[in-house]
Parts: C-alpha cells; structure tokens; sequence
C-alpha cells in the first residue's frame, strides 16, 4: 500500500522538518542576510538541478519580490564540461542549493564563484558535502536522511530556507511572524487532502498532461511536473499561464488533463479568467488553491490554507507529491523504487 511507503512517511514528516529548521536554521540564515547587507550584494546567481533547481525557481521570484534583487539561474555546464564559466560582478552571491551536496557542475559553479572573490552560499541537507565545502555560507536543512529517492521533505525545508533568507534579509518581522505559523499549515494542509487516494484512481490511465503555475507557483508546477515524471512515468509538461496561452493552450481538448495551481494574491483574478477559459474548452480540471471560486471550477480539488501568496508554494506542493504518490500506487508502481533513478544523481 502506498501508506505503507517510505515516501508517504517522508511527505508527513514536512511539518516537523520545517518546525526544526524554524529553529536551527535562524542563525545561519539570518548571518547570511548580514553578510548579504554588509557587502552590498546587488544580484544572485543560483546553481541547482532537479528538485533543488525547482526551489531555486521560487527563490527567483521571491528574492525579487521581497528583496529587490535580481537572480540569474546559472548553466552548470559552462563552468564543468565547456570550461568557459562567466564573469561575475563582485557584487554577486553566488548560490548552491542541493540535497546531496555530491553534483560535480554544481559544485563547479561555487569553486569558481569563489576563484572569482565572490561570497559563497550552500544550502543542503548533507554539511559534509564537496558543495559545503565551497560555501562560506552553509545553510543545513537538517531534514534527516531521505531514503525515497523522489525529494519531498527536503524541498519543502529548501522553501522555508529561501524564505527565511529572504525574511531577514528583508528586517520584516512580519514576515517572520507569518513563517514561524509555517508547520501549523502544512500540517492543515496534509489534514484537508486526506481523501487524494481515492481521487487518484480516476487517473490511472492518464499519459499526458500540463501542469500550470504563475509567479511564486512557477515553481510548483515544475515540481508537481517533476514528481510526475518521477513516479507515475506521465509525460506531465509544466508552463506558466501566460506562456501557456501562447501556443499550448491548443493540446486542450475535452477530457484533457490540466492541473492548475491557483492561489489567492495578485494573480487570483488572471488566473479565474485562465480557469474559466479551461473550463468553456471542457479540460478536465485539476484545482490546486485556497480560492473557493477557483476549487469549485475543478473537477477534482485539491485544498490548501489562506496565506500571502509568496508562502503558498509551500503549501500548494503537498497536494501534487500526495497526488504522484497516490497515483503510482493506482498504477501498481513502487513510489520508494522508481524506474531509472537513484537517490544522488552526480551530473559533470
């Protein structure tokens, strides 16, 4: 059973991970935000790869919403294999967000930030790590081993890591105070999709479909993609709204597959037309978000609590990694053992 698999373990340990990292992770977070400040860092570069590259994407938006600062995602490859890394500014922060800590390119990336004269950072859940090693900034997610092989509660601590950055490089203790409620609602948010097993089985002989986000949730969708991917082996494409209507939007056909996440915030009302627009081309509706409007349009729902869009893809994340799981299990799929894939992926 899938409730049996270590991945279903690892997915309600969330909201203890993050409670821990709440804790440990103030200091080391918030001296990196001094340093950030003291040093007049003007721009971040961020290097990452899968799951992580996908934290690296809200980082992205959140840096730049919260912070005023521009984040580049880097190209690994330049840096390992063609050997011709760019020129950084000096007044770069060079980024490295990894579970293991083991990937040659992105270590590559922070060895040469730090040839360069420039601050380094790491945030990963092994200290030990050649990654670690490169960072003047370690950041340990603390999140305990993850045996699963697909990446569930180390994303949602790389989140909170980014947002707890962000929080103190902003000085907001609002923004802190909405943090420190951040385990409460995951765990609201792991009680209210309860019933996703049974939801799940309606899809079991779906093979494609689109997974769709915009702004903080950009991210989401590339996770929810991914885990996809991973688990269920479904050809699940990710794309923000916007890109979306700009040739996509023609795979939709009755019955076709679309999995939208939809917070309350700035986008509600874009993405309300975006959704209903889905919904007169008769998709089949797949409603990730905490707007009862929106949830009402899906044909299946999946939950998550009021809270300021910037933290929502903390939440909205959890529904997509149930879904995957659950959706393996419908398929007779091992969610602990899938196909093709080992837990430290070492890329040059």
């Amino acid at each position: 059973m899938a409730t049996d698999s270590i991945l279903y373990q690892e997915i309600l340990q969330q909201p203890d991970v993050i409670e821990k990292f709440s804790q440990s992770g103030q200091g080391p977070a918030r001296k990196l935000a001094e340093q950030i400040q003291a040093s007049d860092i003007r721009q971040v570069v961020i290097a990452a790869r899968g799951t992580s590259d996908n934290a690296a994407r809200y980082a992205q938006y959140l840096f730049g919403a919260m912070n005023r600062l521009p984040v580049a995602l880097t190209t690994p490859s330049l840096f390992s294999l063609y050997q011709q890394p760019p020129r950084f500014a000096p007044d770069t922060l060079v980024l490295g967000i990894s579970q293991s800590g083991q990937s040659p390119d992105i270590v590559s990336v922070l060895a040469e930030g730090r040839r360069q004269g420039c601050i380094t950072a790491a945030i990963t859940n092994f200290v030990k790590s050649p990654l670690a090693e490169q960072a003047d900034h370690l950041i340990d997610l603390g999140a305990g081993e993850e045996r699963s092989i697909a990446a569930t509660k180390t994303y949602t601590a790389q989140l909170y890591a980014v947002s707890l950055l962000s929080a103190h490089l902003a000085d907001d203790p609002d923004y802190l105070a909405v943090l420190d409620k951040a385990p409460h609602l995951v765990r609201q948010t792991l009680a209210l999709n309860g019933e996703i097993e049974g939801l799940a089985e309606r899809y079991r002989y779906v093979r494609n479909c689109v997974v769709v986000g915009r702004g903080f949730n950009y991210s989401t969708a590339f996770e929810i993609a991914l885990k996809l991917k991973e688990l269920t082996y479904t050809l699940a494409e990710p794309y923000s709204s916007a890109d979306f209507l700009h040739g996509p939007v023609s795979l939709v056909e009755p019955a076709f597959p679309v999995i939208v996440v939809a917070p309350g915030g700035v986008l509600k009302p874009d993405l309300e037309s975006f959704v209903r627009q889905l919904c007169s081309m008769e998709a089949e509706l797949l409603c990730v978000s905490n707007v009862d409007t929106i949830l009402q349009m899906g044909r299946t729902r999946f939950p998550f609590p009021s809270v300021p869009e910037w933290l929502s893809p903390l939440l909205a994340i959890i529904p997509g990694q149930l879904f995957a799981l659950f959706l393996a299990a419908a398929r007779d799929f091992d969610p602990d053992r899938p196909r093709g894939l080992q837990k430290v992926t070492e890329t040059l």
